[in-house]
């Protein structure tokens, strides 16, 4: 109940602040902050009278089962597959936008790197062709692979060789 009351702390000093300004931008900003710590409240709140009533990471039991990173990373894997088996179904802006959201999870310093990467990868798995031999490979850098992508119209281009 701490950090609830820190939270609901928040909010009162929000809504100050915003009495005491002429500001309406301020004001706006300050009434969302407003709103936002007092929800965290009530959600700290909630967790505090339900604890009891959730799951805790701690209480699972190993050999019960598949841990739960583990079980994540299962799930996220046939996700990944069942994506990739209907990808010349998916409309081409969605391919696009799929592909520009996927080339963004990670480190940001690799954000170029991991967009080659996929690209290659579809590349290699477009139209439902099985895996190209490791040295078949497209060549030359990440941003070249990019590049080829977006060059062969990159989710357009698959989308119009079903037709």
């Amino acid at each position: 109940m701490f950090i609830a009351k820190e939270y609901l702390n928040v909010a009162d000093e929000c809504e100050s602040i915003a009495n005491l300004t002429d500001n309406s931008n301020e004001i706006v900003r300050l009434r969302l902050l407003q709103k936002s710590a007092a929800d965290l409240a009530d959600n700290e709140a909630w967790l505090k009278n339900n604890y009891d009533k959730a799951l805790h990471a701690d209480d699972v039991d190993p050999s019960a089962g598949v841990a739960p990173a583990s079980e994540e990373e299962h799930v996220l894997r046939c996700l990944g597959a069942a994506l990739l088996m209907q990808w010349n179904d998916i409309p081409s802006t969605i391919q696009r936008q799929l592909f520009d959201s996927a080339g963004t999870v990670g480190e940001l310093r690799n954000t170029a790197a991991l967009r080659g990467q996929i690209a290659r990868f579809l590349h290699r798995y477009k139209n439902g062709a099985q895996p190209m031999e490791p040295n078949h490979s497209i060549a030359g850098s990440d941003r070249s692979a990019v590049a080829r992508w977006e060059d062969e119209g990159g989710a357009v281009a698959h989308s119009r060789s079903l037709g």
